[in-house]
């Protein structure tokens, strides 16, 4: 494949998937800081990637696959590094976003869904962006390695968590 072409497909994805891709990295980083260097990571997984693209899966799913593999592995990696190390999130930016967010996210509602997803397990957070992106549980199985009955359970006690936790919020008007 040429540069040119893989440019092209690159700058074409990131145009049409952009919110995909920040879906799944508000997910997993939750400083600015953190979103700005898993954006990045995402953005060269998928940029190396290109070529290996075999059209057997639909774009949005396969840089799901990419971008929840990489997430994953990045989140595993910031959790070995965290120790010891301080908060820049104060800090002034040297350099802005590789890519800004359409529109800040300043519902409250969100916010808190977001929050709430963060606390589940990354197995359960990537189920919980896919359900709400509308793939179907065969398409989440394929993703993640696991059998449409486990997703099935999952899921369910992902919806009973979530709505449990909704109660509680509504109630204290957290």
């Amino acid at each position: 494949m040429k540069e040119s072409e893989q440019q092209h497909i690159f700058n074409t994805w990131l145009s049409q998937y952009k919110a995909l891709l920040f879906k799944v990295v508000r997910a997993y980083a939750f400083t600015e800081f953190d979103r700005d260097d898993l954006f990045q990571e995402i953005t060269i997984q998928v940029w190396h990637s290109i070529p290996k693209f075999r059209h057997e899966a639909a774009v949005s799913t396969w840089l799901y696959r990419v971008s929840l593999n990489t997430a994953m592995r990045w989140s595993m990696k910031e959790k070995k590094h965290s120790d010891g190390r301080e908060s820049i999130e104060g800090l002034p930016s040297a350099h802005p976003l590789l890519l800004q967010e359409q529109a800040p996210h300043n519902d409250e509602k969100l916010a808190w869904l977001y929050a709430e997803i963060a606390l589940l397990s990354e197995v359960e957070r990537s189920l919980t962006l896919l359900l709400l992106d509308g793939f179907s549980y065969k398409e989440m199985a394929d993703l993640v390695g696991l059998t449409e009955t486990n997703i099935g359970v999952k899921i369910h006690r992902i919806k009973k968590h979530l709505t449990t936790q909704s109660k509680k919020y509504e109630h204290y008007g957290v």
